[in-house]
Formats: structure tokens, sequence, C-alpha cells
């Protein structure tokens, strides 16, 4: 059944703008030749796009024709404002974007774990106000909000979980009741993997499989250019899955003896130190495991390099047996650290545990992966309400 007239409008409006977003300004002709439309199609939709505020005149082209010069159309970038958070045990980090994703403004603020709920809550709410007011959002239209933990997708919600500070679960809600804006969560590797996705080692790739790799341990799982989530938003939750080697078994409210007690910053500095690798360690806490891999390197500790991909291989391993993703991502700060060396040795591991051919590769983002996944979050959900869903075309 053919379309509609006025869904046939709004394919042809949301192919338009998501070309004036990828490609950045364009003259009426260009869209003609980019879209495959008439040209009095191409310029109702121009007509339309202006009305609605969504597109202007940015400038001329032409100077190099005969007769006047081609108007140049692009995206009113701040039509709407984003914000984007990634909320870790030690504190907060923040960005406000316009709605091309171009930062207005960023920020940062240390929570100790000692700071009373409340107290905490109201810091990072205060930081995110501040920061939106200073980089003059006034029309801020989406918050993402990256956190450790399970976020339900059925509601949206932070699930409680143990050893996690109470201050994360109690933020979203809080900065909903403070701000004009809508404020939406999301596991933090889930952002992560979506970052690599689209500007990282994963981009390009419909399927792969994404271990993050930092303080903690987690994985995200792309299947066919979709995210998966799990029933209850666990999908990837690799830092429970029981490995060999760790001394027990994993329970229900705490990870030691899953694959958290083989590949956390805190199991690589163990084995650091069995391999004697050392550095002077003037880095945050989470990110010491980094550190060690890095200076690994330099150094060439391989007793200490083969060790670590043996460990990462074993939850590779488990992944790949069940979900065959072709390719693995080593991410966060301790997968940008081991770059493209680490990830030849877990691929190697991985070969002789598994039959299925799988490439590994370093993520490019590091701990940055969160907060960038966050800001495209926020930009998708602010584009699909201005422009249309994206799945109409």
């Amino acid at each position: 059944m053919p379309a509609s007239p006025s869904t046939a409008r709004a394919i042809n409006d949301r192919l338009a703008l998501q070309l004036l977003q990828s490609q950045g300004p364009l003259t009426a002709t260009q869209l003609k030749a980019m879209t495959g439309l008439s040209r009095p199609t191409v310029a109702d939709l121009l007509d339309r796009l202006q009305e609605r505020g969504l597109i202007q005149v940015v400038g001329e082209s032409g100077a190099q024709r005969r007769g006047p010069n081609a108007r140049v159309y692009g995206i009113v970038a701040d039509r709407a404002h984003l914000a984007a958070l990634d909320v870790r045990t030690q504190g907060v980090t923040l960005v406000v974007a316009d709605l091309l994703g171009t930062t207005l403004a960023e920020a940062s603020l240390p929570i100790s774990r000692d700071t009373g709920t409340e107290p905490a809550v109201e810091q990072a709410a205060a930081l995110l106000e501040r920061t939106v007011y200073e980089a003059g959002a006034t029309r801020l239209h989406t918050v993402a909000v990256g956190v450790p933990g399970l976020v339900d997708p059925a509601t949206g919600e932070l699930r409680a979980a143990s050893g996690l500070p109470a201050w994360h679960g109690r933020l979203a809600a809080e900065l909903q009741r403070r701000l004009p804006a809508r404020v939406v969560l999301e596991n933090e590797t889930n952002l992560a993997a979506l970052a690599e996705s689209r500007t990282g080692a994963a981009e390009g790739r419909e399927t792969f499989a994404f271990l993050w790799l930092g303080y903690g341990v987690g994985a995200a799982l792309f299947l066919d250019g979709r995210l998966r989530r799990g029933a209850s938003g666990g999908a990837g939750e690799i830092s429970f899955l029981p490995v060999p080697d760790t001394g027990g078994l994993p329970s229900a409210s705490r990870c030691d003896g899953g694959f958290h007690s083989l590949a956390g910053s805190t199991a690589i500095q163990g084995l650091a130190e069995e391999f004697g690798v050392s550095v002077k360690d003037t880095s945050p806490h989470h990110t010491a495991g980094s550190a060690l891999v890095a200076h690994a390197l330099t150094t060439g500790a391989e007793g200490f390099l083969d060790a670590l991909a043996q460990r990462l291989a074993l939850g590779a391993a488990a992944v790949v047996s069940v979900l065959d993703p072709g390719c693995v991502i080593l991410g966060g700060e301790v997968g940008l650290a081991g770059g493209p060396e680490l990830a030849r040795r877990v691929e190697r591991v991985l070969a002789d545990l598994n039959p299925l051919p799988t490439q590994v590769r370093a993520g490019c983002l590091g701990g940055t992966a969160v907060l960038r996944g966050a800001l495209l979050t926020a930009q998708d959900r602010a584009q699909d309400d201005l422009f249309g869903p994206a799945d109409a075309d």
C-alpha cells in the first residue's frame, strides 16, 4: 500500500533533516541530488521545515556560477538543548550541548562516598542547573544520565543494587522535578557501547559484544544493529559470571567470585603485584588498573600482559559461545590503555578457547564513552520528538 501524502511528507522531511545533520548545511540542489526527490518536493519540504523552526538559511553558495547565489540551509542548532551526565561512584561529569551535539559547557564534581544521600543529590543537581545557566541553554529538552547498575527497560528506573551510593537512585527523580526537560536513565556500559558503535571501534558493525573494563566490568550487546537490554535490563551483567580461580562463587547481591574478581581494577592491581609490575600511582583509584596496563606495555611486561589476556579471554569466551557476535570490543579505561596489543593477545587466547571466528578490537573512547553515549541518547530522543521518529523512514 502506498504511503499517504502526510506520511510521505514526514518521511521526506526526516530524510532531509538527517542529511543536514550528517552532511552539514546544503543547498536545495544538493538535497535534490542526495534524496532523489523532485525540485518542487524539495522546495515544499524546505518551506515546511523553516516554518517549523527546524532549519534556516545559513549562507549562500555559487560564487562561481551564473545567476543568483543558491541559499544554503542548515539545522537550527539552538532549537533544543541537551545535557548528558556520567554518574560514577566517585562523582559526576556532565556536558551541555545544542541539538547537533556541539558542546556548550562541561563540568565535573567529585562526590565522596561519605557524602549523605540528600547532599549528594543536591550537589549533582545544582551542578547541572548551574552549567545549563552558564551555557545559555534556555531550551533544555532532554537530559540523559548514565549510571552503574540495572535500568528497568519497562519503567526506565534504576533498580536497587548493593554497593552503589544511594544518591544514584535518587538523582533522576530530582532532576525531573527541578528541570523543564525529559530525563532519561541508561546503564553506563550500554551508553559506552553506543558511543563506540557510532564513533569508535565498532563503527559500521551491526553485531558485536562490548566489554567494559574500568574500575568494574560489564558488557553490552549489539545484535543486528540493536542494543539488547534483556528482560530486566541485565543483559551483559558479566561481573556476576562464575569463573575459575577466584576462590568462590558470586551471589545475588555480590559479584565477588565472578568475572569482576578477575578483571576489575582491583584484580588487575593484584595480578600486577604477582608479576612485579608497579607504577608510581598518581591516578585516581578507579583508573589504577589502566595505568598499570599502560606501564606494562611500555616496559615489556610480557608475563603480566599474557596473564591479563588469559583472564579477559575467559569472559569474552562466555559471550562468544552463546551469541557468536563476530567481534568483541575491549572498552573502558583498561581497553583503551591496552590498545591493539592487548586486543591481539586476547584474540589469540580466545581462538584457542572457542572455534567461532571472533575479532577483538581495542575501544577508541575509554572512559569518555559513557558521556558521549549519553549525549548521543539525548540527541536521538530530542531529534525523534522534533524531527519525527527515525523508524518512520
